[in-house]
C-alpha cells in the first residue's frame, strides 16, 4: 500500500510516496494478467519518473530536460534534428523542451557556420553552474532506486534493463520492417 505525505521543500499539494508494505502501488488488473514484466516496467517508469521529477523541481528542471542538458555539455552545440535523433524523440517535444531551456536561460541558439538554414542549440554559462546539481540528482536518484541492492544485484538489474531494452529495440526495428510472406 502506498500513503502520500507532504515533500518538505516542495509545494503543499506536492507528495512523496511513502512504501509501507510490500505491495504493488497500482494494482495489476486482470487484463493485464498476460503482462506481470510489463505492468511491473509501467509501475516502476512512473514512480521513477516521479521522483526524478521532484528531484529535478527543485533546481528548475523537468524530466528529461536534464538529458538534453547532459548531451549539450558532453558533446558540444548540437543542432536540433540531432538532439532528435540522439534523444530518440519527436521534433515537437524537442522544440519544446528547447524552447523552455531557453526561456529559463541555460541554452540559446545561434546560426550554424556551415548550414544557414539551421541553428545550433548551445548550453550558456547559466547551464554550467547547473551540471554539478544534475549529476547529484541522479546521483540521489539512482541511491533511491536501487536502495538495498548489493553490486551484483545492481549489475544483475541494469544488466536485465538492458537485455529487456535491446528486446524491444529489435522489435522495433523488425516492426518497421516490412514481413516477406511469399518465403
Amino acid at each position: 500500500m502506498t500513503q502520500l505525505t507532504p515533500d518538505a521543500g516542495d509545494k503543499p499539494e506536492a507528495t512523496t510516496p511513502v512504501v509501507t508494505q510490500q505491495e504493488a502501488t497500482v494494482p495489476m488488473p486482470a487484463a493485464a494478467g498476460g503482462g506481470p514484466v510489463s505492468h511491473a516496467i509501467f509501475r516502476l517508469a512512473r514512480l521513477h519518473r516521479m521522483f526524478a521529477g521532484q528531484l529535478l523541481r527543485r533546481i528548475g528542471l523537468h524530466p528529461g530536460q536534464e538529458l538534453v542538458m547532459m548531451h549539450l555539455w558532453e558533446r558540444g552545440p548540437q543542432r536540433q534534428i540531432d538532439l532528435v535523433r540522439l534523444m530518440d524523440s519527436d521534433a515537437a517535444t524537442m522544440t519544446r523542451t528547447v524552447r523552455r531551456l531557453e526561456q529559463s536561460g541555460f541554452v540559446r541558439r545561434r546560426p550554424s557556420p556551415t548550414d544557414k538554414r539551421a541553428s545550433l542549440i548551445e548550453p550558456t554559462a547559466a547551464s554550467h553552474a547547473l551540471r554539478r546539481q544534475v549529476e547529484e540528482v541522479w546521483t540521489q536518484l539512482e541511491d533511491i532506486s536501487t536502495a538495498g541492492l548489493t553490486d551484483d544485484e545492481r549489475a544483475a538489474a541494469l544488466h536485465t534493463l538492458e537485455r529487456l531494452e535491446k528486446n524491444l529495440v529489435e522489435a522495433a526495428a523488425d516492426a518497421a520492417c516490412p514481413v516477406d510472406v511469399e518465403r
